[in-house]
């Protein structure tokens, strides 16, 4: 650490002492063993109701549960990819117009990242579900799921995408000026890609947000990976084993894309050290 990062550190909070680090050792040393307690205790039970039992989860190695899991699996990408493809561009056209000097504009878009920033997402999707049809407006099921996550992560990747923006350093737009581009070709071409170049790994992480978004499609019925895991507990009678099954493959996901995203970050903050 720097002495510079080490200086303003020591301004945000006093550095422990003698004691304070014993303390601080403790209550580690504690939280683990409570921690660890918890975690055998639920074993324990498990093992007394017979959850453990090595026949409830060898048939998750069979070719055809496999294969359903995997069309489960196959819906759930399919679900966040189209998502990101929309609510991605969608979010970046929100915060350049939040960001525009036309007040209607602003307000429009302010009033939609506002809205659906606030809403949860099942609410949106029950108005796909059971609102909407009651006037006649009705979709396939896929929609009614992916309609709602794009409507909802535009909203909160604007907000990523806007503060991308306002990121890039103010000498940025004056360069461009003194070259003579204007307003708008000084933000296609200057201010926007190193704002989008700032918030990739941002974009990274919303994109987890959306594949776990989209195991609301139960809801509808989609076949995403909640709902094969659902449909598969009535038919193996093994609620434990198959959630835990599916928890198992939503984790492994969720770390891949977030240490892809602190792989991105740490290579863009060593790159703007080195420059």
């Amino acid at each position: 650490m720097s002495a510079g990062t080490a200086a303003s550190t020591r301004v945000l909070f006093d550095a422990p002492g003698p004691r304070g680090r014993r303390r601080i050792l403790l209550l580690s040393i504690l939280s683990i063993a409570v921690f660890a307690t918890l975690i055998g205790l639920g074993l324990w039970q498990f093992q007394r109701n017979g959850e453990l039992d090595p026949g409830k989860w060898i048939v998750y190695l069979r070719v055809d549960y496999l294969a359903f899991l995997g069309r489960g699996l196959v819906g759930t990408l399919q679900a966040t990819a189209v998502g990101a493809v929309v609510a991605f561009p969608l979010g970046l056209l929100l915060a350049l117009a939040r960001l525009s000097r036309s007040r209607l504009l602003s307000g429009a878009a302010t009033a939609w990242i506002e809205f659906f920033r606030g809403i949860p997402m099942l609410l949106v999707v029950y108005a796909f579900l059971l609102a909407l049809p009651a006037f006649g407006v009705t979709f396939p099921r896929f929609w009614m799921l992916v309609i709602p996550m794009i409507l909802v992560s535009s909203a909160s990747t604007a907000e990523v995408f806007r503060a991308g923006i306002q990121a890039v350093d103010r000498g940025q737009h004056e360069a461009a000026a003194a070259i003579g581009l204007d307003h708008g070709q000084a933000m296609r071409s200057v201010v926007l890609p190193q704002a989008v170049r700032l918030v990739l790994p941002s974009l990274i992480l919303a994109l987890v947000s959306l594949l776990k978004d989209s195991t609301l499609g139960y809801v509808v019925s989609v076949n995403e990976l909640q709902f094969q895991g659902k449909t598969m507990v009535s038919i193996t009678r093994y609620l434990v084993q198959t959630y835990v099954v599916v928890s198992a493959i939503y984790i492994v996901i969720n770390f891949v894309l977030t240490r892809i995203a602190l792989l991105l970050d740490a290579r863009m903050k060593a790159r703007a050290a080195a420059s």
